[in-house]
């Protein structure tokens, strides 16, 4: 009776991949705020799907089936694949660089998702995590100069394989309450940031921008020294 519980969690991680084809859809239409959406969507997925395969026991229910590689295959699309599309067909870069700074963007990410030690002992990423979604969404929310958009990618590409930590909001312990508070407030921000086509009220952007240097201070502070 558990099998078909547990084979439903994987379908639900898998819809995801769904989800990516979805946004890219949306990409290729030049219609951004729906892809952001629509990979905020496969966010939930992303963010419900592990408590419900470690409640179910899935990979002892369907040792067949490996969650854990779902799970980076689907990622690497929502993540790092149909972000990188957008941003290199999107005009955020220099023509001479856009395609370039999507290549640079998809290596780096499937390297960084390749990584076996991604993560340290406290559950922090080791390096930059390879969200580029995060880094499509606040490119398209700022609007820097396309050359300033090349550098932020470049930056971002090299602090991938940087002994630099970057925070996971939902698993590490300290603090826990907090970041799960601050990352609900963002995802309401960022809603309504797309429900305005990405050109929010000035206070929303001052909003995101400052939890998103509240994240970035608290993984380097506990870089060491």
């Amino acid at each position: 009776m558990n099998k078909p519980r547990a084979f439903a969690v994987h379908l639900l991680t898998a819809s995801g991949a769904a989800l990516a084809l979805i946004a890219l859809f949306f990409a290729v239409s030049g219609e951004w705020p729906a892809m952001f959406l629509t990979l905020g969507l496969a966010l939930i997925v992303d963010g419900i799907d592990g408590p419900l395969a470690r409640k179910y026991k899935v990979a002892e229910t369907l040792p067949r089936w490996s969650g854990d590689t779902l799970d980076l295959v689907v990622d690497f699309l929502t993540y790092v694949f149909v972000p990188a599309y957008a941003i290199a067909t999107s005009g955020l870069l220099p023509s001479a660089l856009a395609i370039p700074g999507g290549i640079v963007a998809v290596v780096t990410g499937a390297l960084y998702f390749a990584d076996r030690e991604m993560k340290t002992s406290d559950n922090h990423f080791r390096g930059f995590p390879a969200v580029w979604n995060v880094a499509a969404f606040y490119l398209f929310l700022l609007k820097p100069s396309p050359w300033i958009a090349a550098g932020i990618i470049l930056v971002l590409a090299a602090l991938t394989f940087a002994p630099v930590r970057f925070i996971h909001p939902l698993r590490v312990v300290r603090r826990r309450a907090l970041h799960i508070t601050l990352l609900a407030v963002w995802s309401l921000l960022a809603l309504a940031a797309v429900a305005r086509g990405l050109d929010p009220e000035s206070w929303i952007v001052v909003a995101l921008c400052a939890i998103a240097v509240y994240f970035l201070a608290a993984g380097w502070r506990r870089n060491p020294i």
